[in-house]
């Protein structure tokens, strides 16, 4: 059969296939949980999401306008360190491509790991890679979504009095831009979560089971459930 032959060449158990599809069916299945679970309880996003215009609206008032202008630093700045970080890790990742049997030689001296043949290696290997070339893409995304709402701050007009809710379309246009650029650096955040589930199984299958459980857990805990969450909406 020609499965069995490829688990044979690459050493592969069923306990590997479920741990790895476990690891991308919670990976998939958080951020559709997240996503229709946010439509009904506050989050740190949807939290923000609220600060985010409040910001835009006292922005608009504002005719020095360099504190908004820091801020978008500052938030650019995070994606970038985080965009660079990933960077690296991908040259790492693809130099160990390049070492795999050293890698291997590593992996199989440490005690309660499973051996795991030169190919399996690879695949794992290969595994990482593809996680943080999304979280790159994910990091860069938010850069330019930052970038725009930079721009946009700079072309928002000035709105001196009390009633900055007449260029609603403007405040509403750049608060949902920056919301943009979160959802996408917490993604990216998200994967490396993820990332530290995946490199248990360089170790033992069943630990990837159990870290990507923990994963999902903290995750969920600090969206939904965290003090940092309860002192945004005022609970």
């Amino acid at each position: 059969m020609p499965l069995e032959r490829i688990f044979l060449e690459l050493s592969l158990t069923w306990l590997d296939v479920a741990s790895s599809l476990f690891f991308l069916l919670a990976w998939a299945g958080y951020a559709i949980f997240a996503d229709w679970r946010a439509k009904a309880v506050p989050t740190l996003h949807s939290a923000m999401d609220g600060y985010r215009r409040q910001w835009m609206v006292q922005m608009i008032q504002r005719e020095n306008r360099m504190v908004d202008v820091n801020i978008m630093r500052n938030l650019t700045r995070s994606s970038q360190f985080f965009a660079s970080t990933t960077m690296l890790v991908l040259g790492a990742l693809i130099a160990l491509l390049g070492y795999v049997q050293q890698a291997q030689d590593v992996v199989s001296s440490l005690p309660f790991t499973i051996k795991a043949s030169h190919r399996l290696l690879e695949i794992k290997i290969m595994l990482m890679v593809l996680i943080f070339v999304y979280a790159f893409f994910k990091f860069s995304w938010a850069i330019r979504q930052l970038g725009f709402c930079g721009t946009l701050v700079g072309a928002a007009p000035k709105q001196p009095g009390d009633n900055p809710e007449q260029y609603a379309v403007e405040i509403n246009r750049i608060a949902l831009v920056t919301s943009y650029a979160g959802t996408n650096f917490n993604q990216g955040l998200r994967a490396y979560y993820f990332a530290l589930a995946a490199m248990t199984w360089f170790l033992h299958p069943y630990l990837m089971l159990i870290a990507t459980a923990w994963v999902v857990y903290i995750l969920y805990h600090r969206e939904f459930e965290s003090r940092t969450l309860c002192a945004l909406i005022g609970d």
